[in-house]
């Protein structure tokens, strides 16, 4: 049997999986970034595990209802108003990782 197929499979996954994730950055940089970038209105700074852990323990199903319906200073959708609840759960979890 061929290891090739495999390998090939394995290589678009991984390719998949990044572009998906090249996605969710081009979504933050034209959507999140200008607020959660610089932490207007006490926004939760991107990557800065402290502006972040008190949001998380309130679980992501509240941070994902407070993006869509708004919180605060945050309006409803923040500036993606097409992105799906998916979509503002894995913004949430690339904003609340610490960048390199």
């Amino acid at each position: 049997m061929h290891k090739w197929p495999l390998v090939v499979l394995f290589l678009l996954s991984s390719v998949s999986a990044g572009a998906a994730e090249q996605t969710i950055v081009d979504r933050y940089k034209a959507s999140c970034y200008a607020c959660h970038g610089f932490g207007v209105n006490g926004a939760p700074k991107t990557g800065v595990a402290a502006d972040w852990a008190p949001r998380l323990e309130k679980g992501m199903e509240t941070l994902v209802k407070h993006a869509d319906e708004g919180f605060s200073t945050m309006p409803p959708k923040g500036l993606c108003f097409d992105c799906s609840a998916d979509e503002f759960k894995a913004l949430i979890e690339y904003m609340a990782t610490p960048q390199s």
